[in-house]
């Protein structure tokens, strides 16, 4: 527990430094903190709770399932950039390019920014069926969904502007579309794709092979060890929420960094700790931090996790995506990866997800 606690701090320092170095002000900061729904406990907060931090309005609508009056919404012909939150809560639901004009007198959108954001539930008022749609964080009323939309996705997120609040693109350190992926290689795939699944902030997790000279190599060719692929994921994540160094902690709890072409029982090049980077960016952090740690003699032997830059990322078979949650009952799960959760979820609470 010291030493995840020295890399918490070594890793936190950094980022405290890369903010200052950006002139990052504290406005900014905190309006990415409302972005993280890191409050869990909010789906029991008593009735007493919301008539108290609500005003009448969003009381109204948000815990009484109330309704707005078409075209009176702030927020209706809104096309600034930027995202629209819970306005009890500040729970992430919608960016702006989502949004569209439905002329049915309430926002709308065509899809949440994540799974899990918005829950659904059917409602049978009004002498009708429709699908009533809730943040996922608090419970509260934010209207309904409906399977008339115009785009792609079919679906209209008819929604109240009292139970949005709008961020300005402006005052987030990363904007509206903050996307970033970083491919990492820390061991045996299964166990680093499971960790990061469990993350707020990560969009997606695919495990797959980087680094070598092989095209399109399979799991038998990267195992035999003469591929000098790489097994590794491609984390896909949003920096609003969660950032590369946020990403980065992680990573160097759940592994061993020290430990040259090995992780545990599994031995071998394409075990070998890295970091994979896309640009400049990622590649000075990754080496800040790991110096940083070096530094400090966070572990009782140096970091060895190479950085590299990206060439390709190829995608594992079917069979090695979703591994843990797929086969949580067999003896690998059970001893190698579920200890390895064990350990972020006791660490990072702050950071799993919901």
């Amino acid at each position: 527990m010291k030493r995840i606690k020295i890399i918490l701090n070594i890793v936190l320092s950094t980022f405290l430094v890369t903010l200052s170095a950006c002139g990052q002000n504290q406005g900014n900061i905190k309006s990415a903190q409302t972005l993280t729904g890191s409050d869990s406990s909010m789906m029991d907060k008593p009735d007493s709770f919301w008539k108290r931090t609500l005003s009448k309005e969003q009381y109204y609508i948000l815990r009484e399932k109330g309704t707005e009056r078409p075209y009176t919404g702030k927020l209706l012909m809104n096309k600034d950039s930027g995202v629209y939150t819970c306005s009890a809560c500040g729970n992430l639901l919608f960016t702006s390019d989502s949004k569209f004009d439905s002329h049915c007198g309430w926002p709308s959108f065509d899809k949440e920014i994540a799974g899990g954001r918005i829950i659904t539930k059917e409602d049978n008022s009004l002498g009708m069926t429709r699908t009533e749609i809730m943040c996922g964080r608090c419970g509260g009323h934010l209207g309904h969904l409906f399977d008339d939309g115009p785009t792609e996705t079919g679906l209209r997120y008819c929604v109240n502007s009292v139970s949005l609040e709008f961020i300005d693109a402006k005052s987030m350190p990363y904007g509206a579309n903050a996307k970033d992926t970083l491919v990492l290689g820390g061991g045996c795939f299964w166990c680093i794709e499971a960790v990061f699944q469990n993350m707020k902030g990560v969009e997606s997790v695919e495990s797959g092979y980087s680094g070598g000279n092989v095209a399109n190599p399979t799991y038998e060719q990267v195992c035999s060890g003469q591929t000098n692929h790489v097994e590794v994921v491609q984390v896909v994540y949003d920096r609003n929420v969660s950032s590369m160094e946020d990403i980065l902690k992680v990573f160097f709890t759940v592994h061993d960094p020290t430990s040259v072409d090995k992780q545990g029982a599994d031995e071998g090049y394409q075990y070998r700790s890295v970091i994979f980077y896309r640009n400049e960016t990622q590649k000075k952090t990754a080496e800040t931090v790991i110096a940083a740690l070096n530094k400090e003699k966070a572990y009782d032997a140096p970091v060895v996790t190479q950085v590299e830059k990206l060439k390709t990322f190829y995608k594992a078979e079917n069979d090695h995506q979703d591994y843990y949650a797929n086969n949580k009952e067999k003896a690998y799960c059970r001893m190698v990866i579920q200890p390895k959760l064990d350990k972020f979820e006791k660490a990072f609470k702050h950071k799993v997800k919901e």
